[in-house]
This record gives C-alpha cells, structure tokens and sequence, in this order.
C-alpha cells in the first residue's frame, strides 16, 4: 500500500505507537517525520516524549545504602509510568479536559501540555472522524513496559503497534555526547544488557511491529513503511474480546520471576552488608591494637566505608544483571554471598595494611 492511501483507513479512532529503542537511536527524529508525514494524511498527531514527561530526578542512579531502596526505586519509577499512560487514558475520554494540566505530581505538567496543545488547536479539532495518532517516544526496553501500553489499546479498542530502532552502539554513544543534556554512557551501556526489542513470534500482541536500521539516516521507504504499519493497526483494533489468557499469564510470570529475583537480590546484599560490617570492625580493632593515630584511624574508617559502600553498589548491579530469573530458594545464598565477601576482605586487608604502613 502506498504511503498516500495511508489516510484511507477506517476502524479504530486512535493508534498508540510505540516508538522503541536505545537512547540516541533517532526516536525523536523519526517522530518528527512521522508527524509530517501523518499531517498530509489528514491525521491528528503527536508525541509524547517519556523524558520530558518524567521528572528529571526519577532517572537518576542513586547510591543506595540500604538495599530495601532498591525495591522502592523500582516502585517508584514504575508510578511515574503509569501516570503517563493515565494521562493519555484521561485524554482519550475527554480531550476538552486537557486545556488543564494534569493533577498528578508524577509528570511534569508543561511537557505534558505541550504534547497536547496542537491538538487542541482549532484546525485539530475540526477534524472530526480523522484519526487520531500517539506517537509514544521511550526505550520501552521490556516487554512489561509495552504490555501495559497494548492493555491500554486493548480496553479502548485502538490501534496499537511498535516501532523499533535498531541503531549500533558505537553510533548511539556518539550522537548522545552531542546532546546539550548527555545520558551518561554507562546508562546506555547497561539497557543494552537489558534490552528485548518486540517479538511477534513470541508475543502474538506485538504483532503490528517492525524494525527499522537507523544507524544510517532514514529512507522515504522507511517512513511510507512505518505509515503503513500505522494503516494496519487502525484498521485492526485490538479487541477486549480477544482471548490474551497466555500472553497475560506470561506476563504475571515475567512479573513474579523479576519479583523474585529483586528479593533474592536484596537478602544477598543484605547479608554481604551484614559481613562486611564485621569484616570493618575487625579491621578498625586490628588498627588500635596496633595504636594507629587518631587521624589515620578515621582516614581507614573513611576508606573502608567508602569501599563497602561501592562493593556493594556493585554486587547488587552484577546479581541483577548476570544471575538468572531464578527463587531464592534455588540458589545458595550463603555461598554466593561468601565469595562475594573474600573480595571484600581482600580490599579491607589493602587499605589496612596501606594505613599500618603509613603509620611506621
């Protein structure tokens, strides 16, 4: 279908499309040209850009002391998330009511109006019975985050599909240091690891999703493809009718083998914390028996706590990333946390024996 019978659709009212993919892939720019090509179809349109819809502070890494905050963090920035999909939920209902902002503490109230005022222009509202499109720029790097979106679609009966940017590393991390605000490199090095771009194959509600190189700049041939893909989904709502008992059963485990891993994740930073505690208190011990001056004695104490606290940081970012979804009781906790803690005692005896040394 040619990208000028993209316009001729009928079927769903809206389409919520998600636009997925590192940070510094092109989302933003192939949004761009995604709204003009949508405005010489006639079609109502916008984006809304997570980044600037989500406050600032909730995506930044914070040091984390007590690991319980690692569950809080995650429950925390799920709530921002869910504000935005409320957002356009309550736009969806009753677009008058957007002239407001919206009341929830969780988005920032000008980006979001922002999103919406060309659709509440007057040439916007006048297009009645034209489609309405939601152009939903984010990573989206979990199948969960864009579940929640298809949910959305689904209640409503909108078209719903995904774009994802598929753009090499290298090139993600040097457009990014152009960027007046840079992500910190590390933060795209480790959605990488994350990272699980739409699978129709597995997921039979991913299937309106294509996958575009954007490495290089796109082509008129990519966006007439995006349009398309745009087409199809209006014209194939999702159905709340439709039997997804499997895709949501596989979603509820998904949840609880994450649930899971969070916990195990947190008794064994808790128990390498624990240790590592008295591993400090030996050493703070040894250094007095040793009649240590005071000053180097709170010289160790600040070195020591120091290496704890990054220890830790680490321990927790490593058994995330590399240990399997798997239940606490499947793996030896003990165990992992005593090989975790010689590495720990090894630094303590460095900084120990560097202090003892100084004081000679």
């Amino acid at each position: 279908m040619a990208a000028e019978e993209a316009g001729s659709v009928s079927g769903a009212p809206a389409c919520l499309c998600l636009l997925c993919g590192l940070p510094a892939a092109g989302k933003s720019t192939l949004a761009g040209r995604i709204l003009s090509a949508a405005a010489l179809q006639g079609w109502r349109a916008t984006v809304v850009p997570y980044d600037d819809l989500i406050p600032e502070q909730a995506f930044r890494t914070r040091a984390m002391e007590e690991s319980v905050e690692m569950q809080e963090m995650h429950t925390e920035w799920k709530l921002h998330r869910q504000a935005v999909l409320q957002c356009i939920e309550r736009f969806l209902l009753k677009p008058e009511a957007l002239a407001e902002p919206p009341s929830s503490s969780q988005i920032n109230s000008a980006a979001w109006e922002r999103c919406v005022r060309a659709l509440l222009q007057p040439e916007g509202l006048k297009a009645d019975g034209a489609p309405l499109l939601l152009l939903l720029d984010d990573n989206f790097y979990y199948p969960s985050m864009r579940y929640e979106v298809c949910q959305l679609a689904r209640k409503y009966s909108l078209g719903f599909c995904q774009v994802s940017l598929q753009c090499d590393l290298e090139s993600c991390i040097s457009r990014n240091q152009t960027r007046s605000q840079p992500i910190p490199t590390e933060v795209i090095l480790e959605m990488v690891k994350r990272l699980e771009p739409p699978n129709p194959q597995k997921n039979s509600w991913e299937k309106h999703s294509i996958s575009l190189n954007s490495t290089d700049n796109l082509s008129k041939c990519d966006i007439q493809q995006v349009m398309e893909l745009i087409s199809s989904a209006l014209s194939n709502p999702m159905s709340p009718a439709e039997d997804d008992t499997e895709q949501k059963t596989s979603f509820v485990s998904s949840v609880l083998q994450e649930a899971d891993r969070l916990k195990c994740a947190t008794s064994v930073v808790h128990q390498a914390d624990q240790a590592c505690r008295r591993l400090i208190s030996e050493a703070m011990k040894t250094a007095r028996e040793n009649q240590v001056p005071p000053e180097h004695m709170r010289s160790l104490a600040a070195q020591l706590n120091e290496s704890k606290a990054t220890f830790l940081q680490d321990l927790r970012k490593q058994f995330l990333q590399e240990v399997p979804l798997v239940h606490e009781e499947d793996i030896d906790v003990e165990h992992v946390v005593k090989r975790a803690v010689d590495i720990f005692d090894a630094k303590k005896k460095e900084i120990l024996l560097r202090i003892l040394n100084d004081c000679r």
